[in-house]
């Protein structure tokens, strides 16, 4: 891997991504952009702190070389942001500016956390997965040489700033698997650290023109696949 720009290095996945990356000899330079420091450091880390959101996309625009890749795994909750209005700038709004403006800088492949259930009966109906649905079909329209979506189920991790009901689900999950199968749990929710893996793995497919498909979705099953399973070996 050439060069990542890493967007939501200071979130939960996020968090997971830019650690992976930072510590792979697979991968070259790694820039950030985020309004504070991520915890994770390393030679290769070249990290933009600016507290407006709205400079991103020219910070992007600036680097020079461009990154071959960007992985976004920028997101937010209604309660982190005030409202379902802000919510929608950050995690609608940003991340499809930035799409656009990684496509004008000549970044070739694009990396997008999105979420489960975003094309489902009810999704339409639903705030979140139209939020996600909406950046999913402005990257596919860009026409990034491979593009990636993931769609993880429940993320199961320890949060700086528990999201309502988070813990309940961490440990639903978790004893579902212990009672029922790991195979159980994991078509629920998978760990931060396994959908970051799955992330980086699937990027340097891209980068070395192994990804199975120009648009490439992974579901559950695949971001095990490639985050635990494939990873371990």
């Amino acid at each position: 891997m050439a060069s990542t720009l890493l967007i939501g290095s200071t979130g939960l996945v996020g968090a997971h991504i830019l650690s992976t990356l930072l510590a792979s000899d697979a991968a070259g330079a790694v820039h950030t952009i985020s309004r504070r420091s991520p915890k994770s450091t390393g030679p290769k880390l070249h990290a933009v702190v600016e507290a407006d959101t709205a400079k991103w996309a020219s910070q992007l625009s600036a680097i020079t070389p461009p990154p071959t890749t960007v992985i976004s795994s920028l997101g937010t909750t209604r309660a982190q942001a005030g409202g379902i209005a802000n919510q929608w700038k950050i995690d609608h709004d940003l991340n499809v500016d930035l799409a656009r403006a990684a496509k004008q800088a000549g970044v070739r492949n694009f990396v997008f956390v999105s979420s489960a259930g975003t094309r489902s009966f009810l999704s339409s109906r639903v705030p979140y997965s139209q939020m996600k649905r909406g950046v999913e079909d402005t990257i596919k329209e860009l026409e990034f040489e491979t593009a990636v979506i993931l769609r993880p189920g429940v993320i199961l991790g320890e949060r700086e700033v528990p999201h309502a009901g988070g813990p309940l689900l961490n440990s639903t999950v978790r004893g579902l698997g212990k009672l029922l199968g790991q195979g159980v749990a994991d078509r629920l929710g998978q760990e931060a650290e396994v959908i970051a893996q799955a992330a980086v793995h699937a990027a340097r497919l891209a980068e070395e023109g192994k990804a199975p498909a120009k648009y490439w979705i992974l579901e559950a099953a695949d971001i095990v696949r490639l985050g635990r399973t494939e990873w371990k070996s």
